[in-house]
């Protein structure tokens, strides 16, 4: 059976920040309607590959490609529109607005309209149903993460790319989030590029894995290829 074509793809990317070189030679693809998880300790570059992939950090050097297009040079919101979502570390919802007030806002910045894919996401997080009015500040951690992905599901993302989604939320709303992420993969309508250090959730919802240290990616390959020699050398702190 071949791979399906690569919906995301990233060649030789090279990034720094204040003159300090971050990312070297990072090459990675996330086919289409597949899960690739990014792992990897702290600091080995995971969140900057993110950066680079929406715009926020320019690389040195590098190829970006979303399908066809080229995504090298394009601002963040152009390439919002043309099909990357992005979830953050630390969620970055807007605290002092409603659920349903965060909600329309990405509608309006991506100019989207909302043809039933407001019903569509509350019906992925029900528990945001019930808490339309409430300010996003009073949500709990893992209810304001609900909150992040389903802005950025709004947007119908082609791919969508998720910064440590599990950081900080309760075992429960990780095993919510872990299904819904599996619903989506069934549903075929995206890809889903995940940062993340939490083994079993990879192991759970992932294609396949890319596994970075030091900037550079260490191993890849198939989730059921992620072995206990490489865990052990690269993931375990």
């Amino acid at each position: 059976m071949n791979e399906p074509p690569a919906s995301l793809t990233v060649s030789n990317l090279n990034a720094a920040y204040e003159g300090s070189q971050i990312l070297r030679q990072v090459s990675l693809q996330v086919p289409e309607r597949q899960v690739v998880s990014l792992m990897g300790r702290n600091g080995v570059g995971k969140t900057t590959t993110l950066k680079c992939l929406m715009g926020m950090l320019k690389p040195m050097s590098g190829d970006m490609r979303l399908g066809h297009l080229s995504l090298n040079g394009l601002r963040a919101d152009e390439r919002a529109r043309l099909g990357l979502g992005y979830v953050p570390q630390g969620r970055d919802i807007f605290p002092n607005l409603t659920v349903w007030e965060n909600l329309q806002i990405s509608l309006v910045a991506h100019g989207c309209k909302a043809n039933g894919q407001v019903d569509r996401v509350l019906g992925l997080f029900p528990v945001l149903k019930e808490m339309l009015k409430r300010k996003g500040g009073v949500l709990s951690g893992g209810q304001q993460q609900q909150l992040a992905i389903a802005r950025a599901l709004l947007t119908s993302p082609k791919v969508l790319m998720l910064d440590e989604p599990t950081e900080g939320i309760q075992p429960n709303i990780i095993d919510q989030i872990a299904e819904t992420l599996l619903k989506l993969k069934k549903e075929g309508q995206m890809s889903i590029l995940l940062v993340e250090q939490y083994l079993d959730f990879c192991l759970n919802v992932a294609d396949r894995f890319y596994v970075m240290d030091r900037g550079a990616v260490a191993a890849e390959g198939p989730i059921a290829n992620l072995n206990k020699s490489v865990v052990k050398q690269y993931l375990t702190v």
